[in-house]
């Protein structure tokens, strides 16, 4: 009988060091998303402060956040490189949707297609910014992809192989699917 006793408590021991090392990393993912939180704060910061915009200026200020940050000792050079490529990925498909947004207003818009009368151009117009609307949250939706270990922020993440959807309400480390288990999604916002 004896024997069982250490076997017992071992059993308990190894419970309760696994139970500290899930707390433990539950704990340092919301760590990094938090700090992906403040660094997207202090990129847009910096943009604002800057007399320079474009995509130029916003490489500088990721460089610079990401030199803030890290020199402050909350995060590596490899996080904070890791971070730029998650905003840079998220920036590139904001541009996209906004140019193809402003194409299809340019051409929707174009005075050729006005003057038929004011009433019929301004329920025209809404009518191709309606669509406009929905064609960019389409678009956006079935465009960004996103990985299991990617940082994102809030929205709904949609699984590429069998279609369930995650809500996410803040930014957050995005896990496998629950369902099936992927890893590659689309989001919504």
């Amino acid at each position: 009988m004896s024997t069982h006793q250490p076997d017992k408590d071992t059993n308990s021991h190894a419970a309760e060091d696994q139970a500290s090392q899930k707390s433990a990393a539950e704990g340092e993912k919301g760590r990094a998303e938090a700090l992906y939180d403040r660094f997207a704060e202090r990129v847009r910061e910096l943009v604002d402060a800057s007399q320079e915009k474009g995509k130029e200026a916003m490489e500088k200020a990721m460089e610079t956040a990401r030199e803030q940050i890290a020199a402050a000792g909350e995060f590596s050079a490899g996080q904070g490189e890791l971070f730029k490529k998650y905003m840079r990925r998220d920036l590139a498909q904001t541009e996209l949707d906004v140019q193809a947004l402003g194409k299809e207003a340019k051409e929707r818009l174009h005075p050729s297609r006005l003057g038929a009368g004011a009433l019929s151009s301004i329920a025209r117009m809404l009518q191709a910014t309606s669509t406009a609307l929905q064609s960019l949250s389409r678009h956006t939706e079935e465009a960004l992809t996103f990985n299991t270990g990617d940082i994102t922020t809030a929205g709904t993440l949609t699984c590429t192989k069998c279609g369930q959807k995650v809500q996410l309400k803040h930014t957050t480390k995005i896990p496998p699917c629950p369902s099936c288990h992927a890893t590659e999604f689309r989001k919504g916002y």
